[in-house]
């Protein structure tokens, strides 16, 4: 959430900032004059209390010396009527301040590009290049089908459309590449492992700002109003809802697998084959609590570590700088990496990492001290993908494909398939 006070200080630049991301900067306006409202009343409230404070007094000291206190007294009475009132208004005040607040999205850092989708920047070119092949390399789809590794008919039936059934080895596959990543992110970069709940209630996704515009793309049980998770990114920004942590807490960094549910909204027809776009997949997640000063080093740190496990595959990938307008709601800066699929001919995305800033930090009340007594202050907030499924698998498939129709298994993915070298059917 934005703070009032910087909007107070410096309009233009949060009417830029909202701007540059497509959003109307007309909304500063609306909500300068609410806040202006806001403290008028809050500054009648004020002065109507000191009068009732100065008005006990002078009752005692009238009654005492025997004197009429009635007109005291009356007067006493309308200004507690008076204080309830302005009171209410305050509390609508503020309630309608902090809804405008909530719809709004995280400022861009400066240095991202104005636009939307067509803007975004290539930072890196494709590192491990594209390897040439000898034959024409199939798309997974094919190959899953070929080795029995995705049953995608069987998934539909079982569950409808944009779900997939993994058989045998694919199944496998899919878990040994989830414990690789947890591994990898907690043994090499220092991440403490968590295991979330699969449901977040409405508080959570308040917090984490998905409830804005993410809502329609996740699954809800109305009877309890629970919402499946989309990623683990809003179950881990509210394990400290509510908290001051103490000196030496942060930095904090947490990874944790969960499923992912996703309605894809308006996706109908793009992208839907295989497993490049489904509504139920594995992901790993970093998630770092960091110094203010110290966010955009972590934001470099966490899109290296999503790297290196593309790196660790052997699989190409690249990395993209996000525009204003296509970042996350909560994004003030944000990079993909994206991996390249040879046998469907494309770039996918398999990683997107975000410095959130204070936004989400503000709006789940978590503040930390930088030493005893020192004034609680808001930490930044990063997410990473560490990195997403179903597309890693996909593109490991085609990538390692052999002529004959086997997948040769990258080194350091065999100990967690027993020493496999090869998928084969």
């Amino acid at each position: 959430m934005l703070d009032i006070r910087l909007i107070r200080a410096e309009p233009e630049k949060v009417r830029a900032g909202l701007e540059k991301r497509g959003e109307n900067g007309a909304v500063v306006d609306e909500l300068l004059r609410m806040d202006e409202e806001r403290r008028a009343r809050l500054t009648e409230l004020e002065n109507l209390k000191a009068e009732q404070n100065r008005l006990g007094p002078q009752i005692a000291q009238t009654k005492k010396s025997g004197g009429d206190a009635s007109a005291l007294l009356a007067r006493s009475t309308e200004i507690k009527a008076a204080i309830r009132e302005r009171e209410d208004g305050v509390r609508e005040s503020d309630a309608a301040q902090e809804t405008l607040l909530l719809k709004l999205p995280n400022l861009p850092q400066q240095s991202v590009q104005p636009g939307g989708e067509d803007a975004a920047v290539i930072l890196r070119p494709a590192s491990y290049e594209p390897k040439p092949f000898a034959f024409e390399p199939k798309p997974h789809w094919d190959i899953c089908t070929s080795l029995g590794l995705v049953d995608f008919e069987r998934g539909s039936k079982i569950s409808g459309a944009g779900f997939v059934l993994y058989t045998g080895l694919g199944a496998r596959l899919e878990r040994a590449l989830i414990s690789f990543m947890l591994d990898l992110h907690t043994e090499t970069h220092g991440y403490t492992e968590l295991s979330p709940p699969f449901v977040l209630s409405r508080e959570s996704i308040t917090a984490s700002s998905h409830i804005v515009k993410f809502a329609p793309e996740m699954y809800h049980d109305s009877e309890s109003d629970l919402f499946f998770v989309p990623t683990a990114e809003p179950a881990i920004v509210n394990v400290h809802r509510d908290e001051i942590l103490e000196p030496g807490a942060l930095p904090i960094k947490y990874v944790a697998y969960t499923p992912c549910w996703r309605r894809e909204a308006g996706a109908a027809g793009r992208d839907t084959r295989g497993l490049q776009r489904i509504h139920q997949f594995d992901k790993v997640e970093l998630f770092r609590y960091a110094f203010p000063e110290t966010s955009d080093e972590a934001l470099e740190e966490m899109t290296r570590e999503g790297c290196a496990v593309l790196e660790a595959l052997g699989l190409p990938y690249r990395i993209i700088k996000i525009a204003a307008g296509d970042m996350s709601f909560q994004g003030a800066m944000q990079y993909d990496i994206e991996t390249w699929a040879p046998g469907t001919g494309k770039w996918f995305e398999v990683s997107s990492a975000s410095n959130c800033t204070d936004f989400q930090a503000r709006r789940g009340n978590i503040r930390f001290r930088r030493e005893p007594g020192a004034k609680p202050e808001f930490p930044h907030l990063l997410n990473a993908s560490g990195v997403a499924l179903p597309r890693l698998l996909a593109t490991l498939l085609e990538t390692h494909q052999q002529e004959d129709g086997t997948v040769l298994v990258p080194e350091r993915l065999r100990p967690y398939l027993g020493g496999r070298e090869r998928l084969e059917r």
